[in-house]
């Protein structure tokens, strides 16, 4: 990974939005507005996890039980957080990442993240469930990476790639960790269902939340009742429709026949997301995977799943020449760089940027990228080095929580 790449200027945000945002000092100050300013069932969707949410403790554990070995007296007036991947230059080595539903955030917040991540010179990666075709997200938002969910069906998967190719899309992630629905009890327990229900809950819920119900939904609606417009090669239904339970139930055929045939059709990068295993990373290279992504979904998918930090090293030594990622409860530039001194080549963060969004839209997230990358630079400082190259696992060390 070459992090010698000169940072381009970007342009300001405005004045007056800037000092309303100087409020948020971290990633985390973002999450206490939009579970104030959100209905509790689209808040409780984005932030639940699946059953007792051991998972989305034990990513945020996995961290915390690492601690940095700085080294002193190193000039580093000449550090930069910028990073690379795939021969593409970013100003910081940290990516947005795939998020379901984020138009129901703020208006239009699939084309919020791409712009801001666009206006940050960052990476952000377009969701298969976001309500904003693909090719908008492409044409309006300049990313060039998309997450797909696909069956365990070459004709279905053979179409979608056909799609994405012709948005302009260079890099596709599949997610392979989601065979089935998993079982959000929250969702349940705030009322969050799919379809969307126009229940007497959900419309007081939104009465209380004014802000949101005008801003974001009612306005949404004026332009059309939203549909999954990315989860096949063809436009999916309404949120509100009783069909927009959206058909995962052939993704339990997926299998690596299926990946196999996607690297002879698709002949962009191509990256599977949801792999913890180092005997999966082994078959990913063997298949001819350009890149793997630790997850476990933030906790979303198999409760008690392990924390990718965990697997990281393990799945670095497998990897050969593939690229990897990781994501799942980072939040601090510390989190980052220890990620990439056990073997990481890019960091996704998820949940903070869509709070962000609900904060302040376009200008909130990219106040968050820039927080972090401020973050990133002070901590490369105080560790001792230059660049996200200089990191190794020299620079890292466990210690037992107490």
């Amino acid at each position: 990974m070459n992090a010698s790449f000169p940072v381009p200027v970007k342009p300001a945000i405005a004045a007056d939005v800037s000092r309303r945002l100087d409020r948020f000092l971290c990633l985390d100050d973002f999450e206490a507005v939009a579970r104030r300013r959100l209905p509790r069932q689209i808040y409780g969707y984005y932030a639940g996890a699946a059953e007792t949410n051991r998972s989305l403790r034990a990513n945020r554990e996995s961290y915390a039980a690492l601690a940095l070995l700085p080294r002193v007296l190193v000039d580093t007036r000449a550090r930069s957080t910028a990073a690379s991947l795939f021969g593409k230059s970013f100003s910081l080595p940290v990516g947005i990442a795939p998020m379901g539903l984020s138009a129901l955030s703020s208006f239009r917040g699939d084309l919020v993240l791409a712009r801001a991540a666009a206006a940050e010179n960052a990476l952000m990666v377009a969701s298969a469930t976001s309500l904003t075709p693909l090719e908008t997200m492409a044409a309006e938002g300049g990313t060039r990476w998309f997450q797909a969910y696909l069956p365990g069906d070459k004709e279905r998967i053979a179409a979608m790639l056909r799609r994405v190719e012709a948005a302009g899309f260079e890099t596709i992630v599949l997610t392979a960790d989601v065979q089935v629905p998993a079982n959000r009890e929250n969702n349940v327990r705030t009322g969050f269902s799919m379809p969307l229900r126009p229940t007497p809950r959900l419309f007081w819920d939104g009465a209380l939340h004014p802000r949101w119900s005008l801003g974001t939904f009612i306005r949404t609606l004026m332009g059309g009742m939203p549909h999954f417009e990315n989860m096949d090669a063809f436009r999916g239904p309404a949120i509100l429709s009783r069909s927009a339970e959206r058909n995962i139930g052939t993704r339990d055929g997926l299998c690596w026949e299926h990946v196999a045939f996607m690297r002879d059709a698709w002949k962009g990068r191509l990256v599977i997301k949801g792999v913890l295993s180092p005997e999966d990373a082994a078959l990913a290279r063997a298949a001819g995977v350009d890149g793997v992504w630790l997850s476990n979904h933030g906790g979303r998918q198999l409760d008690s799943a392990i924390a990718p930090l965990l697997m990281l090293q393990e799945v670095v030594r497998e990897a050969g020449e593939m690229a990897v990622l990781i994501d799942s409860g980072i939040r601090r530039g510390t989190d980052v760089l220890k990620a990439l001194a056990l073997g990481a080549d890019f960091v996704f963060v998820g949940r903070p940027f869509l709070y962000a969004s609900v904060a302040a839209g376009t200008a909130g997230v990219r106040h968050a990228l820039r927080l972090m990358r401020a973050e990133i630079a002070r901590d490369m400082a105080m560790l001792g080095v230059n660049t996200i190259d200089d990191l190794s696992p020299a620079y890292v060390r466990r210690f037992a929580a107490p």
